[in-house]
């Protein structure tokens, strides 16, 4: 009774207290960290070996057996499973939940340092998925250049001008062309010149190098000396000697051509049936997924009406947005709070009357 007491006696300073908690509340409120999803380890670790040339039985019985009963033994370990693909073996560990992974990955990498794997098989890595490491933000970028021209421009400015805002860790480019130097060679004029692929691969390695070159010294100040000499076109390429017979050049234009051409598309993306371009954003572990989100819609807005009137015109659509959940989340709690306090500010009118 003496709360309530004090509350009718001191309406004045019971209401700075109220105030001063909202003021409190506020202030905390804008400082949350908000994100999607909270902070979950997963008691899942992959075991990923690859041997390069080996079918998928070879796999399973050169290396996913073999991982398989050296984990099997190890602490909390709830279930081993496998997969066995060409040239590649992901054996899926499960722990019990609460499990320190940290402690369990320290585990797992003893027991495979004891196990005979093939010599010509890569080194074992430990792979764990960490949900907060996903994009918060997909974009696909079209315009009506053709796709090595936008994964281009993404690649050398739209990337560059996000990575460069607060709170953004990276950004990955995916889809579009990719251009590549492509240098096809002819068997029968390889043959008939006696003129190995590996020679031709060793001279264009010799020919397409920088090196350093030492440094001058002028008074107090030193340069750096380099020996740039990489190819600056494909007609280069096609001049470089690979070869002599009987006294005469052999260049790289006489056994095939070199073009170029553009790198297979392993990732393919549309908007709309249109092919595109896809930009994933990532956040830095401790920043706010809604204020990286406003920061990268208004840069992309910004960077759209720049490009606009060029020749260089493309279009941004948001396909996947994390902090639109978000803020649905948090504008139902909001809801809800003032429908709450409403419903109470009511409930005791209707019964003090006062």
């Amino acid at each position: 009774m003496k709360i309530i007491d004090f509350s009718i006696n001191r309406p004045v300073t019971v209401t700075m207290v109220f105030f001063a908690l909202s003021l409190f509340g506020a202030v905390a409120y804008n400082k949350l960290s908000l994100s999607l999803l909270p902070d979950i380890s997963y008691p899942t670790l992959t075991i990923r070996t690859e041997l390069e040339g080996a079918a998928p039985e070879e796999i399973e019985t050169l290396i996913s057996k073999k991982v398989e009963n050296a984990v099997s033994v190890v602490d909390n370990v709830v279930s081993v499973n496998s997969v066995s693909r060409s040239e590649r073996s992901d054996v899926i560990v499960e722990f019990r939940w609460g499990t320190d992974m940290n402690f369990a990955s320290l585990a797992l990498r003893e027991r495979l340092d004891l196990i005979q794997l093939p010599l010509d098989s890569e080194n074992p890595i430990l792979l764990r998925y960490d949900p907060s490491a996903d994009p918060i933000m997909r974009v696909g970028v079209s315009g009506s250049h053709n796709l090595s021209m936008i994964r281009y421009l993404c690649d050398e400015f739209v990337k560059p001008e996000l990575e460069s805002l607060g709170g953004v860790a990276a950004i990955r480019v995916s889809g579009g062309l990719e251009q590549e130097i492509l240098v096809e060679l002819e068997e029968q004029m390889l043959t008939s010149l006696g003129v190995s692929i590996q020679n031709v691969t060793n001279r264009l390695q010799q020919e397409n190098i920088n090196l350093t070159g030492g440094e001058l010294r002028d008074g107090g100040a030193k340069y750096l000396v380099r020996t740039l000499n990489e190819f600056k076109d494909v007609r280069e390429i096609n001049d470089v000697i690979v070869a002599q017979k009987n006294g005469i050049p052999i260049r790289v234009r006489d056994l095939g051509n070199a073009y170029s051409g553009f790198k297979d598309r392993d990732v393919i993306t549309r908007i709309n049936g249109q092919d595109s371009v896809e930009l994933a954003v990532f956040k830095a572990a401790d920043a706010n997924t809604v204020a990286v989100a406003q920061l990268v819609k208004k840069q992309l807005d910004q960077l759209e009406t720049n490009y606009q009137n060029t020749s260089n015109a493309v279009t941004f659509n948001t396909v996947f947005d994390q902090s639109r959940f978000i803020k649905q989340s948090i504008d139902e709690v909001l809801k809800t709070a003032f429908w709450g306090g409403l419903l109470a500010i009511i409930v005791l009118f209707a019964f003090l009357r006062s």
